[in-house]
């Protein structure tokens, strides 16, 4: 199986609401996570950081041990591809108005429970639930 490494970029909005940000994939146009492949000289973590700029113009502070994995299924050229994506939080600090993706997808902020629902992967959906209770409990962070 292949590995691929993914940002979680979450907020605090409104002072006390969770919120994660998704991103749409170029061909699916469905919601996700800012992810992609392992980067050489990177470790996974500041490889999900560079996607998370590239993909949705974003950057903070990313947790170097991933929050959990999930499984993805990409379709490529010679076929479909079974991936395991390391998923790494990311507490945005800046939102970019240009960045090299804009014109591909789209952006947008979700409260963790709509964010949850709208991915397609069950795992995915629990892992931004999981995030969305640690940040509700009070927690200054999400781990």
């Amino acid at each position: 199986m292949a590995l691929q490494t993914g940002a979680l970029p979450w907020r605090i909005a409104g002072g006390s609401k969770p919120e994660v940000m998704l991103v749409t994939g170029r061909r699916s146009g469905r919601w996700m996570i800012p992810k992609g492949w392992p980067m050489l000289g990177k470790s996974l973590a500041d490889a999900a950081a560079q996607e998370a700029f590239e993909e949705a113009g974003i950057s903070g502070t990313i947790d170097a041990d991933p929050l959990g994995s999930f499984h993805h299924k990409k379709r490529s050229l010679f076929g479909t591809v079974d991936v395991e994506i390391l998923v790494h939080l990311l507490a945005v600090e800046k939102e970019l108005t240009e960045w090299p993706e804009r014109g591909q997808r789209e952006r947008k902020w979700f409260p963790v429970k709509e964010a949850a629902s709208v991915v397609d992967s069950d795992d995915l959906g629990e892992l931004i639930a999981r995030v969305g209770k640690r940040l509700k409990n009070g927690k200054k962070s999400a781990r």
